[in-house]
């Protein structure tokens, strides 16, 4: 059956920023789809809410709060899977942001935090995961963003630091294939309590909506079920690509009125 290419079972996956959002819609994604997942983010109420549904499916979930950022929190997730659920099959680096402001305004400060959060730790993470994935291969999935490859004021560090993980997704690919397969996905706006923060308003929500080719904002659902097909036998001849799911964006859809200087 063709839909079974798209099952993932017993592979085992970790999702960072899995608590809430599209990391919690791609756990929840894959254990339908039969994997077990080791869940990280920082609050651990979130990830056991997830980790309640995802054994609801009939799978195994392991709970390992951490801030992917601090020194030491990825080995110890690496670890803590193997040790706890035997193997990595499948990694989908999630976790990352970085909120817009003014060119004049970025510090260098700003541009590096921007890099270590969304480009490091997903260098980290991979780095450390590829060792145990090598013998029954596997598969990367970095979460990126319309606005790598966009341009609007107000990004630059978010924008500069999604550019970099789509090209070391590239990159990446070259260097673990054929036994490792590394993809991304460059998400549009998405409908999650951290975008809630940039809306701010109804009116806000609605010009986004009007900005984009499909007319509504994404759901985390729609960004799980790609994630879903880079992770399984479905995309099997499919390494260092991006995958735009944006709803049609071919501009920023959210004008933040910053000023010429």
């Amino acid at each position: 059956m063709i839909l079974d290419r798209f099952r993932l079972d017993d592979k085992v996956a970790i999702v960072t920023g899995a608590g809430r959002g599209i990391g919690r819609a791609v756990a929840l994604a894959f254990a339908e789809a039969g994997a077990d997942v080791a869940l990280a983010a920082r609050t651990k109420e979130q990830l056991e809410e997830v980790a309640a549904t995802v054994e609801a499916f009939g799978r195994r979930a392991l709970v390992v709060p951490c801030d992917v950022t601090e020194e030491g929190a990825l080995g110890d997730l690496v670890d803590r899977t193997v040790e706890d659920l035997g193997a990595i099959d499948l990694v989908v680096n999630n976790a990352g942001g970085s909120m817009p402001q003014p060119f004049l305004d970025t510090s260098i400060a700003d541009l590096e935090n921007a890099f270590s959060f969304n480009v490091t730790t997903a260098f980290e993470l991979s780095k450390l995961a590829v060792p145990h994935m090598l013998e029954r291969g596997g598969s990367i999935v970095n979460i990126a963003s319309a606005i790598g490859r966009l341009s609007d004021r107000g990004y630059l560090a978010y924008g500069t630091a999604k550019a970099a993980m789509t090209h070391m997704t590239r990159l990446m690919s070259a260097d673990c294939a054929p036994r490792v397969r590394v993809n991304a996905i460059s998400a549009g706006a998405v409908a999650t309590s951290a975008l809630e923060i940039v809306m701010g308003s109804e009116e806000l929500r609605n010009e986004m909506e009007q900005g984009t080719r499909l007319r509504r904002l994404g759901r985390p659902e729609d960004i799980a079920l790609a994630a879903l097909y880079l992770a399984s036998p479905a995309s099997s001849w499919v390494t260092g690509k991006v995958l735009e799911v944006d709803g049609g964006m071919e501009a920023p859809n959210l004008d933040l009125h910053i000023p010429d200087l």
